[in-house]
């Protein structure tokens, strides 16, 4: 395995699949991925008909606690997405999935979003991953997982019929958070007037939860009326002036820099060079926003083949390590159990945002302590497995030769193990 190859493994991938061949053309195994067909999807999909289907079991028949229809679908749907990762033979385009699903974070912090996280990722995410942004958008607007973690399935035009009736206002969240952390950012200098426009513009966007078929719907009844202005562009009222807008929002200027700014971060370094961000933001502004243009760019970035400038997530170092340790598809690890272990649950994230692409907010003494013990303790699977051999397929050409002489000298298969998972070349991508 050369550099190129072994860099394209770790940072574009996901970490090297034991008894795969490294690539021979980094770059052109890479830029396939972009062109072929999805193939990580498996049995039955996900759906937010059958996560709103258990919220109603759940609210009509109380289960008792820790034995809700939406938690057995949280485990079961987060199991298969980790499972996924660490079996695909297409981490590039399974990397861009994990990407933009925490672009456009829902968090399990709000309880019913347990019943359709999964559905989520499969539904709005993963069709779009190469397509256009304003088609990511307006699913993830649409989406009833985003529409109940910002609350935006219950917000009501004061003006509507409803709103008169009812008394019940506007909710800005999910307006909010759009403009802030999902298209144009605070840079743009929208100000809280566009706030408070966006959000009468995307009243009515609610979710059916009783009669078929279940998902999205907009309610007239419940969107403010007339026209409405964001950041200077007026938009009809209806459902069509929200299409309007998200397009709108998607293809601003300020959102393109917004997402090559992402972008540039959590492929190439932790401060995106501003030489780095214009490449990408010129591309999604000559393409239109499309997101896999976007991605062969970064492939093209010289500086995206610097080794070790990314420090491994939680989320990066399971998968990485299981795809090394290649369990048997009978024993599917407790990846849940060992994601909330290491500090970053699955679809948890804190707040909006979704969680830090930066090594400073995951390389903490005791954050490093976790991974030491959580290394100790998963390393007994290499079996009678000869750990050099595994550090070769991991890290290949970055294998260090002091972590070599580490490993040799240990005590046991599993110490060896250990110190390969920790090791500062495993740690990073």
């Amino acid at each position: 395995m050369d550099q190129r190859a072994a860099h394209a493994l770790s940072r574009f991938g996901l970490g090297p699949a034991s008894g795969d061949p490294p690539p021979a053309d980094a770059a052109a195994w890479l830029l396939d991925q972009l062109r072929r067909p999805d193939s990580t999807q498996s049995g039955a999909p996900a759906s937010a008909a059958e996560g709103l289907t258990a919220l109603r079991a759940d609210q009509t028949d109380k289960p008792p606690p820790g034995e809700s229809r939406a938690r057995a679908l949280y485990r079961a749907q987060g199991l298969a997405a980790v499972g996924r990762a660490v079996a695909t033979r297409m981490p590039f385009r399974e990397r861009l999935v994990w990407f933009w699903t925490n672009h456009f974070t829902v968090s399990l912090r709000r309880g019913q979003c347990a019943a359709l996280a999964g559905a989520f990722v499969q539904e709005a995410i993963r069709p779009h991953v190469t397509g256009r942004f304003q088609d990511m958008l307006l699913a993830v607007l649409r989406h009833p997982a985003m529409l109940i973690y910002l609350d935006n399935a219950g917000s009501i035009g004061p003006n509507s019929l409803g709103g008169l009736r009812s008394q019940r206002g506007l909710n800005e969240n999910l307006a909010r958070e759009c403009l802030e952390l999902h298209t144009v950012s605070p840079g743009a200098g929208y100000t809280q007037a566009d706030v408070t426009s966006f959000a009468r513009i995307l009243t009515g966007w609610s979710i059916e939860r009783t009669a078929e078929p279940l998902g999205f719907v907009f309610r007239p009844r419940v969107h403010e009326p007339g026209e409405h202005t964001l950041m200077g562009r007026t938009f009809p009222e209806g459902e069509a002036g929200g299409i309007e807008a998200a397009r709108f929002l998607a293809n601003h200027p300020a959102t393109h820099r917004f997402l090559a700014t992402k972008l540039v971060r959590h492929f190439v370094a932790d401060t995106p060079s501003p030489a780095a961000v214009r490449v990408i933001e010129g591309i999604l502004r000559d393409t239109s926003g499309d997101l896999g243009a976007a991605a062969a760019g970064l492939v093209g970035l010289p500086e995206a083949w610097v080794p070790g400038t990314k420090f491994r997530t939680p989320l990066d170092l399971v998968v990485a390590s299981f795809r090394v340790l290649d369990p048997p598809p009978d024993a599917t690890p407790p990846f849940l159990a060992i994601l909330s272990g290491l500090g970053q649950p699955l679809w948890t994230a804190p707040a909006p945002n979704g969680w830090p692409d930066i090594a400073a907010d995951w390389s903490g003494p005791e954050a490093m302590m976790r991974r030491i013990d959580w290394a100790f303790a998963v390393s007994p699977r290499i079996g009678d497995r000869d750990p050099i051999g595994l550090a070769e397929v991991a890290l290949g050409p970055l294998f260090r030769p002091k972590t070599h002489e580490a490993m040799v000298q240990a005590g046991s298969r599993r110490e060896a193990m250990t110190l390969l998972l920790t090791s500062p070349e495993f740690q990073r991508r």
